[in-house]
């Protein structure tokens, strides 16, 4: 049985972010349900482990703040992502005795279900990397002959992997304004013309039938239930939010 949660905290700096670990944390520990969370966000640029250690780390955080978005350092994937007003969060918190083996099959599974429900709204979608596309990754998801949409990293902690990623309803030239500077500043190099929305496709589409049609897809597959955080998690992803804060450039 997975937990479904729709809660969401676009105006308090970090407390995402902190949720997803603390969720992470006591999903591992048996305290906490198997649990997917799929949320709003707020204008944020979520760094990868490899950012913060390249050269021109601060001078990407200083571009997002200076595009109005805050930096975070996220718990999953690669290079730096953005999320926005019209963005989905998600994230997904798995029991695993052996998280390390399940790596691949996670991948594939998250990739297929949101590529499916893509399609299910209109707007035909596949799996694989598009050259030249931000935050590189093999089960990232596009539009058919269009940008990216979705992309998707992992997290192992004892006991659990926390699957995460962002999904673009509308916004993605928003995406690539805020992504040139900082990725600029990262030497990496890209196509800003890979970073796509569904919207491309479905004009007018909203949040919320983006929303139900992934959960749709998960009650394919898998038992769901309604749920909502349980306060604990709330007060543990308190006390962690303020460590996802980008120093300040």
């Amino acid at each position: 049985m997975i937990d479904v949660v729709t809660e969401s905290y676009p105006d308090i700096p970090g407390l995402d972010t902190g949720i997803s670990h603390a969720l992470a944390r006591s999903v591992g520990s048996g305290d906490a349900h198997e649990t997917f969370r799929i949320h709003r966000t707020g204008p944020v640029v979520a760094f990868g482990r490899q950012d913060r250690v390249t050269p021109g780390y601060a001078d990407a955080v200083r571009a997002a703040h200076d595009a109005g978005y805050l930096a975070l350092e996220r718990l999953a994937g690669g290079r730096a992502a953005v999320f926005h007003e019209t963005t989905l969060a998600f994230a997904w918190a798995i029991p695993a005795d052996e998280p390390r083996a399940g790596i691949t099959d996670r991948f594939r599974a998250i990739s297929r279900m949101v590529a499916l429900a893509f399609t299910d709204v209109g707007a035909a979608a596949r799996v694989g990397e598009l050259p030249g596309e931000y935050c590189p990754g093999a089960y990232s998801v596009h539009l058919a002959g269009g940008g990216k949409v979705m992309g998707v990293g992992q997290r192992l902690v004892r006991g659990a992997a926390h699957v995460g990623g962002v999904i673009v309803v509308d916004g993605g030239r928003r995406i690539a304004d805020v992504l040139r500077p900082v990725y600029e500043a990262l030497a990496i190099p890209w196509d800003p013309t890979t970073s796509g929305d569904l919207g491309d496709r479905v004009p007018g589409l909203d949040m919320k039938t983006v929303r139900e049609a992934v959960l749709a897809r998960l009650a394919d597959v898998a038992d769901v239930r309604a749920a909502t955080l349980p306060p604990a998690i709330v007060a543990q992803g308190r006390a962690l939010a303020d460590s996802h804060v980008a120093p300040a450039a």
